[in-house]
């Protein structure tokens, strides 16, 4: 009997611990949004549905946050498609477990030490507007930024790459 309140001790000490490190590690991801913070060069490769084939083009942000809030401006600058320009304002839920809409699913350190944070969220993509399920994997780094989408129609097994943002921060001399 000791044994098993032992083991039912040692379980309960090793859940609470994981839901405790998972709980502040979603946290910390306003933190990470906050280094995201000045202008950055790059660009988008995306997929058009129509030829089914992907298009690269030249992309800049500039991110600003937004006082001392959870919120964040996103210029996105497109110099060779100028009147595609455009402003995205992005929230982080104060416990750090939304981005938007977003659930965050998880988030993690990769090797080189740049930060992996991936969220889905059910929606309606592609030209015919269908059901899916909407994956953003954001990549965050002191030089390195990407935004990728990859999209799962209901009903299929396989992900499709939509698009990826690829950044890097711009120096500032």
């Amino acid at each position: 009997m000791k044994k098993i309140r032992l083991y039912a001790a040692l379980i309960n000490t090793i859940l609470i611990t994981s839901i405790c490190i998972a709980q502040n590690s979603f946290k910390t991801i306003q933190k990470d949004f906050y280094k995201l913070s000045g202008t950055w060069e790059g660009s988008l490769t995306y997929l058009d549905y129509s030829s089914g084939k992907p298009y690269t083009m030249p992309a800049n942000i500039e991110i600003k946050r937004i006082g001392k809030s959870e919120k964040f401006v996103f210029s996105n600058i497109y110099p060779n498609e100028t009147s595609a320009n455009s402003i995205d304002t992005i929230s982080i839920s104060p416990d750090g477990k939304y981005i938007e809409k977003e659930l965050v699913k998880s988030k993690r350190k990769l090797p080189d030490g740049n930060i992996e944070i991936i969220t889905e969220n059910f929606g309606n993509d592609g030209n015919d507007n269908k059901p899916a399920t909407i994956r953003h994997t954001y990549t965050l780094g002191p030089t390195i930024y990407k935004n990728r989408k990859d999209v799962q129609f209901a009903g299929e097994t396989e992900w499709i790459n939509r698009h990826e943002y690829s950044y890097k921060k711009k120096s500032s001399n």
